[in-house]
């Protein structure tokens, strides 16, 4: 998911030079519908690689009290 990221930030920076260059708002709006699903799917990656709260106990180690 995270590839899929960096791909979409690709294509938005990719549309962001054509907006800026053509003057066009259509590319631009485009970069923004791009940076915003984007952005949605890094959200959702972060939220989704987040511990349980159940799993608050640090792992047994050296400094691990007993």
């Amino acid at each position: 998911m995270l590839v899929l990221t960096l791909v979409l930030a690709a294509v938005g920076f990719a549309l962001l030079v054509a907006a800026l260059t053509t003057g066009s708002v259509i590319w631009a709006w485009g970069c923004i519908v791009v940076c915003v699903l984007g952005a949605v799917l890094l959200l959702v990656n972060a939220l989704s690689m987040r511990k349980p709260d159940g799993d608050s106990a640090p792992p047994p180690g050296r400094h691990a009290k007993r």
